[in-house]
């Protein structure tokens, strides 16, 4: 057995667990491998295991990844800059980290222009953590939403969010805040939260995906 099937097949029984721990159903829990970091040997190891989605930190990095694996697809879990939102649309299935007004637009113009559609998620912060690790306040998610505006080239897809270390009360309140605007848009709001050590936290109060590196991938080549 590989060391990455080896990997890959503990964080899957780590998912499940938890899950069926909640009574949830294991299959309603995404992974998305973060591989980060980490050379394109590494993602075919990965491609060989089923895996073919995976998550980048910098548009570069992925735009390389994309080029020699075709077959693979890419969301993006850094922080976007405007001047690498055409890049990232063309290059990144989703993009996790929409946090302000100016980028929404800057990609719906793009996005039209292109005639692409992909897969947003809106990065949220509800800790003051703004200044270390991006994300949108409580306050400003409506200003986000109405710069996406329609557009059936961007769908919602959820919130993204990275809690601070050791904050147990931060899934809790991460779940109620989804929770509210599920009610106040009336559709379906995925929740991306929890990593490699945190994962059963996560999907005991309701994340929909998990994002997992270095349990999977190891330490970086």
């Amino acid at each position: 057995m590989s060391g990455f099937k080896e990997r890959l097949e503990n964080i899957r029984a780590r998912m499940s667990l938890a899950a069926e721990a909640c009574g949830r159903d294991p299959d309603s829990v995404s992974l998305l491998a973060v591989s980060k970091f980490h050379p394109a040997e590494a993602l075919r190891d990965a491609m060989e295991c089923g895996i073919t989605h995976f998550a980048e930190n910098y548009v570069q990095e992925g735009m390389s990844k994309s080029a020699l694996l075709p077959n693979a697809t890419f969301a993006l879990i850094g922080p976007l800059q405007r001047n690498k939102a055409k890049p990232a649309l063309l290059y990144f299935r989703e993009l996790l980290t929409v946090d302000r007004p100016e980028l929404a637009l800057r990609l719906v113009k793009l996005a039209e222009e292109l005639d692409i559609c992909r897969e947003i998620w809106i990065q949220v912060d509800l800790w003051g953590e703004v200044s270390k690790i991006g994300g949108c306040q409580p306050s400003d998610v409506q200003s986000v939403l109405d710069a996406f505006g329609a557009s059936s080239a961007l769908p919602l897809k959820g919130f993204m969010a990275i809690p601070p270390p050791g904050m147990t009360s931060a899934f809790s309140e991460l779940a109620n805040f989804r929770e509210n605007w599920r009610q106040r848009l009336g559709t379906q709001i995925q929740l991306s939260m929890g990593m490699s050590d945190d994962l059963e936290e996560a999907i005991k109060a309701g994340s929909d995906q998990v994002r997992v590196g270095t349990a999977l991938f190891g330490e970086r080549y």
